[in-house]
Parts: structure tokens; C-alpha cells; sequence
């Protein structure tokens, strides 16, 4: 995602404080009100408050009441709070089509459950498209907020994460999953599985 954006003025970031190290938030006004461009999770070589330095230069240390709230709701998620945060703070105009419907479909995975990127697949009409939604997931600028944490693979392994498996794993223990001794998720419902 790119910073040179028509649609807004100049980018703002805020760092959040948390368990995972710093999480960049970066967000502009639009449509009446602050968005969320992008969300940076921290790796234990690339903490997020330097890759934000590095990919938006010039966004502005900045915050408002809503962004401020967003940081702490984050930063409990992070905690293991059972945190729900509305898609609307996100900026999702930015994003394709096709990465929308993926964003918004993986949202609506509750706390507690999982899906597979098959099962997300069929779910939006295009059975084929498994590989398709893993890319659209490994580029969502959304972590936290678009929970891909909660998407495996079809033989219930982690798959990948933008914060690394080992944060993976966490947050999907935070929320009640469990994993055999493969590594392989168990105890969590599949969101999106046919009904019996």
C-alpha cells in the first residue's frame, strides 16, 4: 500500500504498547472521519515503530480520541481481552475488490473460531480460490482489526501471519484454540463449515 495517496492529506501514526512489542498505527481523515490505512505488527528484527519510519517517512506523530481508542483496544486484544473492533475504521476503499470481500468475510470470523482459506473460498462463491484468499490475507493491512490470525490451512496447520506464526499461535491460544502435538489447531469451531 502505497503513501502517495490522492485521497487524503498527510498520513498520521500513532505506536501502541503492547505484549507483541510496537504496533504502528497509521490512519488520515476520510469520509468524515479518521481511518485506518495500515496496521504494522512488530517482528523480533523489524519493530513496527522503525518500518513505519521506513514506509511512511512522513507521517506525522499525530492521535485523536477515536485513534486513541483504537490503540488501547488493540493493545487489549493483544492481552487477551475478548476485544471486537468495527470494520468501519478501516480504510478498506484502498484495497481490490476481491481483497474487500475476503477482509470483510474473515471479520466476521468470531473470537473462539477459525476458518480455512478453502472454507473462505466457497464461502464468497469461488471455490478455487483458496490460494487467491491466502494473498489477499497475507497483504491485509488490517491485522487485529481483520482478524487473519483466525484463517489455517485446510489440514488445520497455522499457515502464515504478518506477525510471525509464534504470534499466530498466541493469539489463537488467547482465544481458546488448542494444538496437537503436529502444531495443528484443534479445540476452536470452523467458521464457514457446511451445516451437518
Amino acid at each position: 500500500m502505497s503513501d502517495a495517496s490522492p485521497r487524503a492529506g498527510p498520513r498520521r501514526r500513532i505506536i501502541a504498547t503492547t505484549p507483541f512489542g510496537p504496533v504502528a498505527i497509521i490512519w488520515a481523515p476520510l469520509h468524515g472521519g479518521p481511518r485506518v490505512i495500515r496496521v504494522l505488527l512488530s517482528w523480533p528484527t523489524a519493530p513496527a515503530d522503525a518500518l513505519a519510519a521506513e514506509v511512511y517517512p512522513g507521517a506525522l506523530a499525530a492521535s485523536c480520541p477515536e485513534i486513541e481508542a483504537l490503540a488501547g483496544a488493540l493493545t487489549a486484544l493483544l492481552e487477551g481481552e475478548p476485544v471486537e473492533i468495527p470494520l468501519d475504521v478501516a480504510d478498506l476503499e484502498a484495497c481490490p475488490t476481491f481483497q474487500r470481500s475476503v477482509l470483510r468475510a474473515e471479520h466476521a470470523i468470531p473470537r473462539g473460531h477459525v476458518s480455512s482459506y478453502k472454507l473462505l473460498a466457497a464461502h464468497l462463491g469461488r471455490p478455487a480460490a483458496a490460494r487467491a484468499v491466502g494473498n489477499a490475507l497475507a497483504t491485509n493491512p488490517f491485522p487485529l482489526i481483520v482478524p487473519c490470525h483466525r484463517a489455517i490451512r485446510s489440514d488445520c496447520r497455522l499457515g502464515g501471519y504478518q506477525g510471525g506464526a509464534a504470534m499466530k499461535r498466541a493469539l489463537l491460544a488467547m482465544e481458546g484454540a488448542r494444538f496437537d502435538e503436529q502444531g495443528r489447531v484443534c479445540g476452536a469451531a470452523l467458521h464457514y463449515a457446511a451445516s451437518p
